[in-house]
């Protein structure tokens, strides 16, 4: 069976045939990046990318348009689009209003640094809103790379694999151009705040993704458009696509509007970044080969809250730019994350950023395991229990990498785990709507907790054996350099290769889709008087109350050594004495 994925445009599971077999083009709505991105927001990144790399992967079988099935391996461009500019707070409506999210974050920074809460060595001007956005996009990113998402590793050299919005104002105003001309848009309004409209009504198709109907939609009101535009409008949900507006912090000159004077400077609207950005970059020869030839891409991404009105509107105005009748073969729409069963909440401080969790000491890794295995259409709980739970089963594949490196070493030890053989049970349960839960399952249940030849070697127990495996595993270190995608393949595939390294090779595999396993590893730092974990930085402060609180405890003063301990727990710090002397200092989770 090749793939088949749920597609919200069709509302059901359809084999994904690419528009070229070897070549997927695959669009991600990304951040706007007016604050740190939430796990919420990276368990919709991360779903897209568990995606991605099971298409690139040599295990995935595809459909072709004639209904064979290919197997191979095939590249995935894929872009994600920085948002910073246009995006309303009040967007979940068709013509969005409310206040501009980039100049709300201005204002909670300029808070910040008022209150001294604002980090001294952020390096960002809270009244600049460009440096907002950059300050707030190399976060993104950095937390990206650390989560494994491909898009983020690859921009790191092609940069074009996560455009900036501010810097397509010009494509999204050839977009605007050419819908004006052919009847599309339209403006509306007084000069000095007019706005180009969309037309719904001009697309027939309108609400076929959200399943909504143009008469039950309403438009927004207040805050970014004057009543008169409102009043002006075709039909009410008619959106946003251009407003005029010189107040407004970042702004550029506006699109041509025929039998018009020029406008004044504005900005663009949120929908219609996405279109241009994805066109301009995913179709060979850019938006100019767009229109001519009719393309599509293959697969378009983002969080189900996207779906109306955002989605909806990239559809309908990239439609009536191209001419074709899809913008995107493919919807692909993971459901919301919930946290302790709750909705996540900045007052309860569940919503939690990457770097929160980091610095409670927990592994990226286990971070990202958490977040994927889930399956993408079920509503996700997350837990710190879950999270310590993920951060097992990581510990437990680590631990059998090395098992079978160990027995690679040194054959004698027998070492026979098969794993190799739960690769045609993996493919089956991604190929079905990428069911992340059963693939883990599937490993699972091919992974023995401990397994050596049962022949005793001479003058060898077979508990020396298991105690000559436990010492070789001691003395692999991890991670080791993760084989690519062709060499793990490779060996996996060539049937003169012994069991462990085809097994080594399946796990390669696997990990080039969880992306959890032989990858960096953080390290205790050791001070001498402490070993520091993950998530805890050693500062002069910590080292003194070590220090002192060894001290009392040389003196017998437990009182003090206690007092010292709680004002440690007060600074968020979990210690523990350990054999040889020294302290171990953690993060409380």
């Amino acid at each position: 069976m090749g793939l088949k994925i749920y597609n919200t445009l069709s509302k059901q599971h359809e084999a994904f045939v690419p528009n070229h077999p070897n070549q997927v083009t695959f669009y991600s709505c990304g951040p706007t990046v007016y604050d740190d991105a939430h796990i919420g927001n990276f368990r919709s990144f991360l779903a897209a990318d568990l995606l991605r790399r099971w298409i690139e992967s040599p295990l995935c079988t595809l459909q072709n348009d004639t209904n064979t099935s290919t197997k191979t391996t095939r590249t995935v461009t894929q872009v994600m689009n920085i948002t910073d500019v246009g995006h309303m707070t009040d967007d979940d409506i068709a013509d969005g209003a409310g206040q501009d999210k980039m100049e709300l974050a201005a204002q909670r920074l300029l808070q910040a640094k008022k209150s001294g809460k604002l980090p001294p060595d952020a390096g960002v001007d809270p009244s600049d809103p460009f440096a907002i956005a950059r300050f707030y996009e190399q976060r993104f990113k950095e937390d990206a790379i650390e989560l494994g998402l491909k898009v983020a590793i690859d921009a790191q050299t092609d940069p074009s694999l996560m455009p900036r919005a501010t810097d397509n104002i010009i494509q999204m105003k050839t977009v605007i151009e050419q819908l004006l001309k052919d009847n599309f848009a339209y403006p509306a309004g007084q000069q000095g705040s007019r706005a180009i409209y969309f037309d719904v009504q001009r697309f027939q198709t309108y609400g076929q993704l959200s399943g909504n109907s143009i008469d039950q939609l309403k438009g927004g009101a207040g805050g970014r458009t004057e009543e008169s535009n409102t009043q002006e409008k075709h039909h009410p949900a008619d959106f946003l696509l251009w407003k005029e507006d010189a107040s407004h912090k970042m702004k550029w000159p506006s699109p041509s509007v025929p039998n018009q004077e020029p406008w004044g400077e504005g900005y663009p609207g949120w929908h219609i970044e996405c279109t241009a950005m994805a066109l301009n970059r995913l179709v060979k020869g850019g938006l100019d080969a767009a229109k001519s030839k009719h393309e599509k891409i293959d697969l378009h991404s983002g969080g189900e809250d996207n779906i109306f009105p955002h989605h909806e509107c990239e559809i309908a105005q990239s439609c009536c730019f191209t001419g074709a009748d899809s913008f995107a073969n493919y919807w692909f729409h993971p459901r919301f994350l919930k946290v302790e069963g709750q909705k996540m909440s900045k007052s309860k401080g569940t919503m939690y950023t990457l770097r929160d969790l980091t610095e409670k000491g927990f592994d990226p890794a286990a971070i990202r395991l958490e977040l994927i295995k889930t399956h993408y259409r079920a509503n996700a709980d997350f837990s710190i229990q879950g999270l310590k739970d993920s951060s097992k089963q990581i510990a437990n594949w680590r631990h059998h990498a090395k098992e079978l490196i160990a027995a690679i070493k040194d054959p004698t030890l027998s070492w026979s785990s098969y794993q190799y053989e739960s690769i045609n049970g993996v493919v089956e349960f991604l190929n079905n709507d990428l069911n992340i839960a059963g693939a883990i399952a599937e490993i699972n249940s091919h992974l023995p907790s401990t397994q050596v030849g049962d022949e005793e070697g001479p003058g060898e127990s077979l508990d020396d054996k298991h105690e000559r495996l436990a010492q070789a595993v001691k003395s692999v270190d991890l991670p080791i350099e993760a084989l690519n995608t062709a060499q793990a393949f490779m060996i996996y595939s060539d049937q003169t290769n012994s069991e462990n390294e085809q097994s080594l090779a399946a796990l390669h595999l696997i990990d080039n889709i969880l992306g959890v396993i032989f990858r960096p590893i953080p390290k205790s730092q050791d001070t001498g008087i402490a070993l520091y974990q993950p998530g805890v930085t050693p500062s002069p402060e910590i080292e003194q109350l070590l220090t002192q609180r060894r001290a009392a405890k040389k003196s017998k003063d437990f009182a003090a050594a206690d007092a010292i301990r709680d004002q440690l727990t007060q600074m968020g710090l979990a210690i523990m004495d350990k054999p040889e002397g020294k302290v171990e200092v953690a993060p409380m989770n």
